[in-house]
């Protein structure tokens, strides 16, 4: 059986879901508003599979979120993860943060959808996505101004999601925006991309990989 750990670490929810093929067996997350993945991650891992009834020799790949996001909580997934993967010999599969939580936004009619991760003050980390989840922009951090996105606002209905999203509300005043408050990028949403990945052999050098953290380490 093909069972992937997933493991996402990019903000302050710490997330670990274990999946059989595309189907969710257990997850376990903490919305917490601090970062407790150096305290929580690893118990979340042993108690999912514990509920599963499985050995992590059972494991078939591991997937971590890979960023942008925090660069302390990218470094602890990242470094779980590949240590899984040395110890049992096994793939490791990246997922970029900002196409999992896009996923969030289950649209049936044709959109944009704009995860943004929040990266100090006005700055956030972000991409633009059909409502296929295709990525149409590439992934940037920028300074949000009131004409932020107006290329899409001014073509379709956008979705915002992320923690990027309230400093964001506060000065977009379009009407073809819609704001998704309170959601976090989070290993459910994963599942399905990793075991796409997994069937595709996409995965990852365990020896040289590192998190895409977009930009350089200035502290805290």
């Amino acid at each position: 059986m093909a069972y992937i750990l997933c493991i996402e670490t990019s903000t302050t929810n710490c997330s670990v879901a274990l999946a059989k093929k595309k189907e969710i067996i257990c997850i376990e997350e903490d919305y917490n508003t601090s970062y407790s993945h150096a305290e929580r991650l690893h118990n979340f891992i042993d108690k999912v599979m514990s509920e599963a009834g499985i050995s992590l020799k059972d494991l078939m790949a591991v997937a971590v979120s890979k960023g942008p996001g925090s660069y302390t909580g990218l470094r602890i997934g990242v470094s779980a993860a590949k240590g899984l993967c040395y110890a049992l010999d096994i793939p490791l599969i990246a997922i970029p943060t900002l196409q999992s939580l896009a996923l969030q936004i289950d649209l049936e009619n044709e959109a944009y959808v704009v995860p943004m991760i929040d990266a100090r003050r006005m700055e956030v980390y972000s991409a633009v996505f059909s409502s296929k989840n295709k990525q149409i922009r590439d992934t940037e951090a920028e300074i949000l101004t009131e004409n932020s996105f107006r290329e899409y606002l001014e073509k379709k209905n956008v979705y915002f999601i992320g923690n990027g999203v309230e400093k964001f509300s506060t000065i977009c005043i379009s009407s073809s925006a819609t704001f998704v408050k309170n959601k976090l990028p989070s290993a459910r949403e994963m599942v399905i991309l990793s075991y796409s990945k997994y069937l595709n052999k996409e995965f990852e050098d365990v020896g040289y990989f590192e998190p895409y953290y977009l930009k350089d380490f200035v502290g805290g």
